[in-house]
């Protein structure tokens, strides 16, 4: 191995990646000031593109439960279902508490999120939403939502005031990793790559034949090759610098694969944009000296206690944006009209919804998430406590 190749592996040893707090903390941003353009009538290239934010948010979490997963390989070995029932654990309780918080306020704020979402639509002559999303208070979809259920379903994957497909879409990913894991190892990481990959094609031509259309794609067949894409990335950090490149280019190649979502040749591109930013931010070291040194500064400051801070909260933020959106923006409207510009208009929304948007998630990650973090360990801790005892 050269000396360029034991730089780039060395990245392998750590236990912490400076720039992923960054990315997830401006995946979240990106959502919400993409969906603040949406609701005022203006548009920015490439910002007006949420969903964009969603699969950065995808890519992350694919790369995350590989990386955590070399972490603890020695000491959770993925062949022992213990294994696998603390990984569950720790990720259910990651995204649970917060969730049922907020899928409970949605729920009783859905009436008056309506009545504002509606004055948004008739302002920008938009086709109306439809209510069930907003007033479907009925037992069958509680059950569906609180079970995580809901993203199977093509009636239920959309169907409450909160942006949560993904969050069904997210739980599907955890449930099947394990298995994922197994086959990848089984097979070899690129070859199973490549056939989970065909394996979910496969489901979305079934689907697409059937005539079944999900109104977002919260099917994990829909957005597998997404989560691949940060897996491979991750799965790059053992490997020379010859391999971490061929890795990189396989994420790219899937990055292409036309399924779920907006896939119009520039979403295309915009994707596998995404996937060579982050690959850059975590090989800088293969990149030449004046390119790799900032590439370097770029990561450190993604990694720094603001931004540190922004991944943190970007759960939160995530959940709590439509709830202070769609009343600011109705407001606005209703009180100003066409006397403020589209521009105008989304400073005035970002200026009032950003600061409530971010002390609402502080406030719910230390009373709610990270207690449900603690908790997730007190039961894994305790349990191996039993099965040493036993």
């Amino acid at each position: 191995m050269t000396e360029h190749d034991r730089r780039a592996a060395s990245i392998a040893d750590t236990t912490r990646i400076d720039c992923l707090d960054g990315l997830r903390g401006l995946a979240s941003l990106w959502v919400m000031i993409g969906h603040a353009l949406l609701l005022t009538g203006w548009r920015l290239p490439v910002l007006s593109e949420p969903d964009l934010g969603v699969d950065l948010f995808i890519i992350l979490s694919g790369f995350l439960m590989v990386f955590h997963y070399q972490l603890r390989a020695a000491r959770e070995p993925w062949e022992q279902p213990s294994t696998w029932r603390s990984f569950w654990i720790r990720r259910y309780f990651r995204i649970a508490p917060l969730y049922y918080l907020l899928l409970a306020v949605a729920l009783i704020l859905g009436p008056w999120l309506y009545e504002s979402r509606m004055v948004i639509d008739a302002f920008l002559g938009r086709i109306p939403q439809a209510p069930y999303r907003f007033l479907d208070h009925s037992l069958t979809n509680g059950l569906m939502h609180i079970s995580f259920l809901f993203g199977l379903s093509p009636a239920y994957a959309y169907r409450t005031p909160l942006p949560d497909w993904s969050i069904g879409l997210e739980m599907q990913f955890y449930a099947a990793f394990p298995f994922i894991m197994l086959l990848l190892k089984k097979t070899g990481w690129l070859k199973g790559a490549l056939l989970t990959a065909l394996f979910a094609a496969a489901i979305w031509s079934l689907l697409t034949l059937s005539g079944v259309r999900f109104p977002m794609p919260a099917f994990l067949p829909l957005k597998m090759h997404m989560f691949l894409c940060g897996m491979m990335l991750a799965l790059a950090l053992h490997a020379d610098g010859a391999k971490a490149v061929l890795h990189g280019m396989a994420a790219a190649a899937l990055a292409l694969l036309p399924i779920g979502g907006d896939m119009t040749t520039a979403k295309m591109l915009m994707r596998v944009l995404l996937v060579a930013i982050f690959f850059a931010l975590l090989y800088h070291r293969l990149f030449g000296a004046r390119l790799g040194t900032r590439l370097q500064s770029l990561s450190s400051i993604l990694g720094n206690r603001f931004f540190h801070w922004l991944g943190e909260l970007s759960f939160g933020a995530y959940l709590w944006h439509l709830i202070f959106l769609q009343p600011i923006a109705a407001y606005l409207i209703g009180a100003f009209g066409e006397t403020l510009t589209p521009p105008v208009r989304f400073m005035a929304v970002s200026v009032l919804l950003i600061p409530l948007v971010y002390l609402a998630a502080c406030m719910t990650f230390l009373a709610v998430e990270k207690p449900g973090q603690r908790f997730a360990r007190y039961l894994i801790t305790r349990r191996k406590t039993r099965l040493a005892e036993a």
